[in-house]
C-alpha cells in the first residue's frame, strides 16, 4: 500500500504532518498548516537539545509535537484518550523512524496521578479548556513536571495584569471584579459548536494558576501559549492547602493525611 493510501485509510486527520516522502496528512486543514505554524512560534522557547530529557505530551493527537520533541533527542510519553489518534501517531512515528523514542499510551491526564513517572518537560497544549476538572489536572501535573511546562489554552480576550494581594478582606471583595483579577469563565453549553469547551481563563488567571502549581511564566511565544519554569521559590498549592482533599479526589487513601493535621500531641 502506498503512503497516500495509508494516509487515506487513517483519515480523518487533525494534524497536518509532512511525511518523509513529502505526503501531507491534512493539506487542506481549515486552520492552515496546523500545527506547524504554532510550532514555528514556540520552538525557540524550548531547548534545541533535549538529549536526556523525558517529555510528556498530553493529548498528543497524531503526534506532531511528539515528533518534533523526539527529533531534538527527547524520550517522549505521548498520551491521548482517542484510539484513532493514537493509531495515526504510532504509524507516523514509524514513518519517521522515531518509534523507539516515543511511547504511546491511551490515557487521560487524571490517570497520571497513579504513576510515579516524572518529566523534565510537560507539553500541555489544547487540552486544559476541554477538562471538566481542570485544577485537578493541574495539581496532578504539578507533581510530574521537573523543569518546565508549555501550556496553551483557549482564553478570555485581553492580557490585563495586576498585583494580587496575599489576602482579601471579606468585605472588600470588589477587587475581584477587576478585569485582571484571576478568573475563568464557565461555558454551560457550547463554544464554536464544541460541547467539551468548558472553561476560558483570563490572562492573569493563567499566570496565577501556574504559580499556584509552582511554575513561573517566563515567556509567551504566541497568543494563549505560556512557557513556565519550575520555580523553587514558589510552593505548589498541594503544599499549602488540605492535601487530603487531593488524595480523595484521585482515589487514594487520605485519612492518614488528615490525622497528621488533627492529631493532638
Amino acid at each position: 500500500m502506498s503512503t497516500q493510501q495509508e494516509v487515506k485509510e487513517l483519515a480523518p486527520w487533525f494534524h497536518n504532518i509532512q511525511l518523509p516522502d513529502g505526503t501531507q496528512t491534512a493539506p487542506n486543514h481549515f486552520l492552515g498548516d496546523f500545527p506547524k505554524f504554532k510550532w514555528e512560534k514556540i520552538k525557540n522557547s524550548i531547548p534545541e537539545n533535549l538529549e536526556g530529557w523525558k517529555v510528556l505530551d498530553i493529548g498528543c493527537n497524531a503526534g506532531y509535537y511528539s515528533l518534533e520533541l523526539a527529533k531534538r533527542g527527547a524520550e517522549v510519553l505521548a498520551i491521548d484518550l482517542d484510539e484513532h489518534y493514537l493509531k495515526q501517531a504510532k504509524w507516523v512515528a514509524k514513518e519517521f523512524g522515531l518509534d523507539d523514542k516515543i511511547r504511546f499510551e491511551q490515557m487521560q491526564v487524571y490517570d497520571l496521578a497513579h504513576t510515579e513517572e516524572k518529566f523534565d518537560l510537560v507539553w500541555f497544549m489544547g487540552v486544559f479548556y476541554h477538562l471538566r476538572y481542570p485544577m485537578l489536572a493541574m495539581d496532578i501535573l504539578s507533581q510530574k513536571v521537573k523543569k518546565m511546562m508549555v501550556f496553551q489554552t483557549l482564553s478570555l480576550p485581553g492580557q490585563e495584569e495586576m498585583p494580587i494581594p496575599e489576602d482579601v478582606e471579606f468585605h472588600k471583595r470588589e477587587i475581584m471584579k477587576e478585569d485582571a483579577w484571576p478568573k475563568m469563565a464557565f461555558i454551560e453549553h457550547k463554544l464554536a459548536g464544541d460541547p467539551t469547551n468548558w472553561w476560558a481563563p483570563n490572562h492573569h488567571g493563567i499566570i496565577s494558576m501556574l504559580r499556584s502549581c509552582g511554575l513561573n511564566v517566563t515567556a509567551m511565544p504566541e497568543d494563549e501559549t505560556y512557557v513556565a519554569q519550575k520555580d523553587t521559590n514558589l510552593h505548589s498549592s498541594l503544599d499549602t492547602w488540605n492535601y487530603s482533599e487531593y488524595l480523595s479526589a484521585v482515589g487514594k487513601d487520605w485519612k492518614e493525611e488528615v490525622e497528621k493535621k488533627t492529631r493532638k500531641e
